[in-house]
């Protein structure tokens, strides 16, 4: 896969041709979208897919309850609302991501994050094979019966559902602003070209030209709720490095900006974790080491504050950052089994 070249040209995909899409396809290429997330945890979720005409009808007409209480669809043509109904039942397929939730909130947000991961894997390695994708998580749909049909159990989160098929035309590109001016750095890294080149440090200007091409990660109604707290020098970054025992100088914040609405907050969280998903793609082909964590500082707010983080923020990851770097080369770890049940 040419990975800057598929993170740009990708795209929400919104019409779908009516060509079937092989069950044995979406699930090799879910296969490959879990093994393609690096972490050395073991984030828990699952997956269903609803690929055949029955279990799509049964989704649909689960998805349309809540709708049809809404006052202004009632308002609507009965042909309106069945044109509706036959556009999403005539999608291909569809795939829907469950995370399991947490008392620890640390742990609930490594598997929610994780969740993200793989779907935004999945949609870049779909986009390569001329499918598209749309990440659907409207609360319209999300009634009783729709979360009975797809088994949301108490302690599970719904992530949001890949509504999948081919394609004739790709929207055109809607501009993204650039990392520089969501770019903040403190230590020695103040100025993005600023840093000397040392051994084992990566540099700004490296960094950000990484993150100008992560930036083309999906998130709704192009908000592009974040940005980068970049923290280099030994003085900087010794709060981070004592509180995890990470072993480098060099680390990457990603910040949430804030968001009055709970459902866009959970839509920007993961508009984020699919933005570092890109960057860990995209770091394969430079000789760098990244290592992705959610330590636990990031909840304690007096700590963030010293990173310039606001009240009403907060920080989604940290990437710890290095150059032929064997110290920040995670274990290895058995190819993770994916949970897939068919509706």
């Amino acid at each position: 896969m040419n990975i800057p070249q598929t993170i740009r040209e990708r795209r929400t995909i919104r019409r779908f041709s009516t060509t079937p899409v092989a069950p044995e396809l979406v699930v090799s290429l879910l296969n490959d979208a879990v093994n393609l997330y690096e972490d050395k945890g073991t984030p828990r979720w699952r997956c269903l897919f609803a690929g055949t005409p029955e279990s799509r009808d049964r989704l649909v007409e689960s998805m349309m309850t809540k709708m049809k209480e809404n006052r202004f669809v009632k308002l609507m043509p009965p042909k309106m609302i069945d044109f509706f109904i036959k556009r999403v039942t005539d999608i291909p397929a569809h795939l829907i991501f469950i995370a399991e939730s947490a008392s620890d909130r640390r742990q609930s947000d490594e598997n929610f994050a994780a969740v993200c991961s793989v779907m935004q894997n999945f949609q870049l390695l779909g986009w390569e094979r001329g499918l598209g994708a749309l990440w659907d998580t409207d609360p319209m749909f999300q009634s009783e019966s729709f979360l009975a049909e797809i088994g949301l159990q108490e302690g599970e989160r719904f992530a949001g559902i890949l509504h999948i098929g081919y394609f004739d035309k790709a929207p055109r590109a809607r501009r993204r602003t650039p990392a520089e001016q969501k770019w903040t750095a403190i230590g020695e890294g103040r100025k993005a070209g600023g840093i000397r080149s040392e051994r084992g440090r990566i540099s700004a200007q490296s960094i950000l030209e990484v993150l100008n091409d992560a930036v083309w990660a999906p998130n709704d109604g192009l908000r592009e709720p974040w940005r980068f707290i970049y923290v280099t020098g030994s003085e900087a970054a010794a709060k981070l490095s004592n509180s995890e025992g990470y072993t480098s100088s060099a680390f990457l914040l990603f910040v949430a900006e804030h968001e009055e609405d709970p459902h866009k907050q959970e839509e920007d969280y993961a508009a984020i974790c699919c933005l570092i998903q890109n960057v860990q793609l995209l770091v394969k082909s430079r000789p760098w080491n990244v290592r992705r964590s959610i330590p636990e500082w990031i909840y304690d707010q007096d700590q963030c504050k010293g990173f310039g983080i606001q009240p009403e923020e907060r920080v989604v990851a940290v990437l710890e950052l290095g150059e032929n770097d064997r110290s920040l080369q995670s274990e290895p770890s058995p190819p993770p089994l994916l949970n897939l049940t068919h509706l």
